[in-house]
C-alpha cells in the first residue's frame, strides 16, 4: 500500500472474550426458526395493477408530455442508476457515440433518486462507493455522504459524458423481443414507443423495484399510506435533514428495520406525535462515528488514490477474504473489523502457516460471534427499558443481513413516544384495518403507514426487472432460460440473446463495493460493444461451448455457502430462507469464487487477447 492512502489505520477492536458459543448457537437457531414462513419470499407484494401507485409515481420530477418514438438506436441502457450512468461513461470513453438511458425516474440517480428519505446516506465508506472521484474531481464531504451529495454526482457523471443528450427520462420498458429480421432488439414502452436497438444493456441496479409485505387489509386503511422510496415530503414536511413538523400531530407507523428504517427512526421519533416501529428482525447496528472528510489527508492523496482505498476495502470485508497480512485497514468501520479481529487471532497464534482451512474456519466463527456480542452489549448499554433492549438485540452471524451503524437509532427507544412492536413471533403484522395496524392481537391506530420494506433483490429474475416480457431468439423467455440457474459467458452475455448485455450479482466478480462491480462490468461490455463497432459486426453472442465452459468454472470453484446461508435469520440475503418453492438463494448469485480482483485479471488478460474469444460475431 503506498503512502497514497496512509491517514489513520486501525487495528482489531475490543470484544467479549469470555462467551457460550454452543448456547448461542442454539438461540440463533431458535431465532431463525421462529420468524421462517413457509411463502418465502412471495410474502411480499409485487408492486402492479392495484398496487403500482406505491411504484409509478414520481414525486420529484413531472412528466413531461412527449411523442412517442419510433426509432433505430445503436446503444440502449435500460436504468440511469449508478450502474447504467457507468455503463454509459465506459461506452463513451471507449469512442461509442450513440448511447441513449432510458430511466424509468425523471433524471439520473436510481436509488438515490428515489430514495431520498430523511436522514438517507451511503452505508459504505463514500470514498470507495462513489465512483469516478477522480475523473471528476470530486471529493465527499463526510465518510458516509449524504444521499443528496451522491445523487448530484449522479448528475454530474451524466453532464461529464454528455449523457443527458440522449438520455429518455419517465420511460418504462414493457416488453423486449429480439428481431431475427432486422438483428435488433425491439422495445415497447409505456410511452407507446417502437425503439430498434442494436445493443442493449440490462442496468438495472440492485434496489430497482420496492415491494410491500402481503398484508391483509393493505387496502382498508383509511390513513395515509407509502412507501420509503417515495417519499411523501407533501404530507410529512420537512426535508432530507428532517424536520418533518407536519407530523407533530400524527400517529406514526413505521414497518421495517433494515438499513432504511435505521436512518429514518431518528427523524420520525423525533418529530412524530407517537412512533410506532413494527420489527420482525433487528438489525445490528454499531457506531457510525461519520466524521466530515480531513482537508489535509485530501492534500496527502495522490493520483490512484480511489482503487487503491476500494482494493483495501475490499481485502478486509467479508466477501475479500477478510484476512489481511500485508497492509493495514484504512477504511477502519463496521464492515472490515471482523477482517482485522481474524487476522490478529490468526498472528497471536504463533504460526499463523501451520494452520489449517478448518481452523481458520473456526477461528472465523467464534471472532463473529464476539462481534455480535459486542454489539448486543452495545444494545444493554443505550437502551434503557430491559424489554425493548432484547427486543432489539441481533441473534444471528455477522453479514445473515447488512450490517448497519448509527449513533442515534438505538437512543431513539429511549423517547417516550417511541414503541417498538416486536412481531418476530407472529412473523410480521397480522393485518391492517380502518384504522390501524394489528399486531400480536393489539391494533394500534395510527394516522400515517410508512413501508421500509426494500426491494425485489433474491426474488425470481421477472419481478426483479420489471419488464413483462424479454424473449431473444426463437420467442425463448430469459425468465425461462435462467429459471433453474443462470448461463452466462463472465456473467455479462447468454447464449440466445444476442447484443444483450448484464450486470449485477450473475456469475462475476462481487465486492462488497457494489459499485466497483458495476463499474468492472461497465467497461468489459464497453470494451465488446466497441469492438464490434470497429469490426464491423452487427451480432455478438457468446457460443454454447463457452457459455458451458464457464456454467462449469462457476461450479468447481464455487465455494458452498449454502449451510451458512441455511443458518442465517430470514431476509433478502438468503431469499427469506427460502420457500414458496424457490429454496435457500443467495443475493449474490452465482459468484465466481476466486475473488473480485481474480475475475478483473481474467476479464483484463481476456481483452488484452483481443479475439473476442467465446464470442460469435456476425456481420
Amino acid at each position: 500500500m503506498t503512502e497514497a492512502l496512509e491517514t489513520r489505520p486501525c487495528g482489531p477492536t475490543d470484544v467479549p472474550d469470555e462467551i457460550d458459543i454452543e448456547a448461542l448457537r442454539e438461540k440463533y437457531a431458535y431465532e431463525r426458526d421462529k420468524r421462517l414462513r413457509p411463502e418465502g419470499s412471495k410474502q411480499y407484494l409485487e408492486l402492479k395493477d392495484e398496487f403500482a401507485d406505491f411504484v409509478e409515481i414520481d414525486p420529484y420530477t413531472p412528466v413531461t408530455p412527449r411523442d412517442p418514438i419510433n426509432e433505430d438506436l445503436e446503444v440502449v441502457v435500460l436504468g440511469g442508476g449508478i450502474a447504467g450512468l457507468l455503463a454509459g461513461a465506459y461506452l463513451k470513453k471507449s469512442g461509442v457515440e450513440e448511447v441513449h438511458i432510458l430511466e424509468m425516474a425523471g433524471d439520473f440517480g436510481g436509488v438515490w433518486y428515489w430514495n431520498r428519505f430523511p436522514g438517507i446516506q451511503c452505508d459504505n465508506d463514500a470514498y470507495c462507493y462513489i465512483p469516478l472521484l477522480e475523473e471528476l474531481n470530486f471529493m465527499p464531504s463526510k465518510k458516509f455522504a449524504d444521499g443528496a451529495e451522491i445523487l448530484e454526482h449522479c448528475r454530474n457523471i451524466g453532464k461529464h459524458f454528455g449523457l443527458y443528450d440522449g438520455a429518455i427520462f419517465h420511460t418504462q420498458v414493457k416488453t423486449m423481443r429480439w428481431d431475427e429480421e432486422i438483428n435488433r432488439w425491439r422495445l415497447h414502452t409505456n410511452r407507446g414507443d417502437d425503439i430498434r436497438a442494436r445493443f442493449v444493456i440490462m442496468a438495472q441496479g440492485n434496489f430497482n423495484k420496492p415491494k410491500l409485505p402481503n398484508i391483509p387489509g393493505l387496502k382498508e386503511f383509511e390513513g395515509h399510506m407509502f412507501h420509503s422510496a417515495r417519499w411523501d415530503y407533501e404530507y410529512t414536511g420537512g426535508d432530507a435533514n428532517g424536520n418533518l413538523h407536519k407530523l407533530n400531530d400524527k400517529k406514526v407507523a413505521l414497518v421495517g428495520t433494515g438499513a432504511t428504517g435505521v436512518q429514518l427512526v431518528p427523524h420520525l421519533g423525533r418529530d412524530s406525535k407517537h412512533l410506532y416501529v413494527f420489527q420482525r428482525t433487528p438489525s445490528s447496528v454499531d457506531l457510525r462515528n461519520n466524521e466530515p472528510t480531513d482537508p489535509e489527508w485530501v492534500k496527502t492523496l495522490k493520483p490512484g488514490w480511489q482503487e487503491e482505498r476500494k482494493l483495501n476495502f475490499h481485502r478486509w470485508t467479508p466477501l475479500g477474504g477478510g484476512v489481511v497480512f500485508d497492509a493495514p485497514d484504512y477504511v477502519c468501520d463496521f464492515w472490515t473489523e471482523l477482517g482485522r479481529n481474524l487476522t490478529a487471532r490468526i498472528l497471536a497464534s504463533g504460526d499463523p502457516a501451520s494452520l489449517t482451512p478448518e481452523q481458520i474456519a473456526a477461528m472465523h466463527e467464534e471472532e463473529d460471534y464476539k462481534v455480535m456480542e459486542r454489539l448486543r452489549r452495545r444494545v444493554e448499554a443505550i437502551v434503557e427499558d430491559p424489554q425493548t433492549a432484547e427486543a432489539l438485540k441481533p441473534y444471528y452471524r455477522f453479514m445473515c443481513k447488512r450490517p448497519c451503524s448509527s449513533d442515534e437509532y438505538l437512543p431513539t427507544f429511549n423517547r417516550p413516544n417511541v414503541t417498538l412492536i416486536d412481531v418476530s413471533e407472529s412473523k410480521g403484522v397480522e393485518r391492517l384495518t380502518r384504522k390501524g395496524i394489528v399486531a400480536n392481537g393489539v391494533e394500534y391506530e395510527v394516522d400515517c403507514i410508512i413501508f421500509a420494506s426494500g426491494f425485489e433483490i433474491s426474488t425470481e429474475i421477472s419481478r426483479r426487472y420489471a419488464i413483462d416480457t424479454i424473449e431473444g431468439r426463437g420467442g425463448l423467455s430469459l425468465f425461462d432460460h435462467w429459471r433453474d440457474s443462470y448461463k452466462t459467458l463472465h456473467g455479462m452475455t447468454t447464449r440466445g440473446f444476442p447484443n444483450q448485455f448484464f450486470t449485477g450479482f450473475i456469475q462475476g466478480g462481487v465486492s462488497g463495493n457494489t459499485t466497483a462491480m458495476f463499474e468492472q462490468q461497465a467497461r468489459h461490455i464497453a470494451y465488446i460493444v466497441a469492438e464490434a463497432q470497429k469490426r464491423g459486426v452487427t451480432v455478438v453472442e457468446t457460443s454454447q461451448e463457452a457459455q458451458d465452459n464457464w456454467v462449469k468454472t462457476i461450479r468447481e470453484t464455487a465455494v458452498d455457502d449454502g449451510g451458512f446461508l441455511a443458518s442465517c435469520t430470514p431476509g433478502y440475503y438468503n431469499n427469506e430462507g427460502g420457500g414458496g418453492g424457490e429454496g435457500i438463494r443467495s443475493a449474490l448469485g452465482e459468484p465466481y469464487s476466486p475473488g473480485f480482483y481474480a475475475f478483473e485479471e481474467l476479464l483484463q488478460q481476456w481483452r488484452d487477447n483481443g479475439d473476442l474469444d467465446g464470442l460469435e460475431l456476425r456481420s
